[in-house]
């Protein structure tokens, strides 16, 4: 299991997602994606909960990948609201755990450990 420090670009959490070379526009496309930035509260707390649940993830900062903070701004109204995750392509603003959770339930249960 490798986790992403503050000063990585972008890193895998539970043991899933992909390498570091892939853009944005395919990293969404596939399981669950988490798009945060450092010193954001909204973030902390998700990631967080995300840790105590079985539920394989790749984490992306938009301020390490110009890329992914692009694709936020495309599903966002033009703004990098984060966390922005995304769910086998289906973009989520500002999820709880529950909504989050939810959309795997319905879009990728096969992300759930």
């Amino acid at each position: 299991m490798r986790r992403q420090g503050e000063g990585e670009g972008e890193g895998v959490n539970q043991g899933a997602g992909e390498g570091a070379d892939q853009g944005a526009g395919e990293r969404a496309g596939e399981g669950v994606v988490v798009y945060w930035r450092p010193g954001c509260p909204y973030c902390m707390k998700l990631r967080l909960r995300l840790r105590f649940a079985r539920l394989r993830y790749t984490e992306v900062n938009i301020w390490r990948d110009e890329e992914a903070a692009a694709f936020v701004r495309s599903v966002a109204n033009g703004n990098e609201t984060v966390p922005t995750v995304t769910v086998a392509g289906h973009p989520l603003i500002n999820p709880s755990k529950r909504q989050l959770m939810r959309t795997v339930e319905t879009y990728a249960p096969h992300l759930l450990a």
